[in-house]
């Protein structure tokens, strides 16, 4: 296994000491919803798909527990979810299509996983308590 340091603000620090076991599940998500974009074929848009960024904004504004479980897109986001489905009922995805639809079940999953756990008033991130030799600065 490789280990890999991080550097993060102090408050997603705090957040990620509650919950450790849940941070390699959400990099390898994160990581996963990057390769498809990577792979997707090359576009005259270049932009990541809109709920993506609304998604991402909420997340970093550090919800709480409450505003987690009550997340939900906007009707934009909804609607264009919709086309893109009824358009794969149909057979009809073009590739980048393809690509956006996939990026909306990643992170439908990912926010149903959060959701999950602020319902039931789990910690979203558990880490284990820093011991006294990794409270020191990362560049002592």
């Amino acid at each position: 296994m490789t280990t890999i340091t991080l550097e993060v603000p102090d408050d997603l620090a705090t957040q990620l000491q509650h919950d450790p076991a849940l941070l390699p599940a959400l990099l390898r998500e994160v990581i996963n919803a990057k390769s498809t974009q990577v792979a997707a074929p090359a576009t005259s848009e270049t932009s990541v798909p809109p709920v993506y960024q609304e998604i991402m904004d909420f997340l970093a504004t550090t919800p709480t527990p409450e505003a987690l479980v009550a997340f939900k897109i906007s009707e934009a986001a909804q609607e264009r979810l919709e086309d893109l489905l009824e358009k794969h009922r149909e057979a009809a995805l073009t590739p980048d299509e393809r690509v956006e639809l996939e990026t909306y079940r990643q992170l439908n999953h990912l926010i149903i996983r959060l959701q999950a756990r602020a319902f039931c008033g789990q910690p979203l991130l558990n880490l284990p308590p820093q011991s006294a030799d990794h409270a020191t600065s990362p560049h002592s």
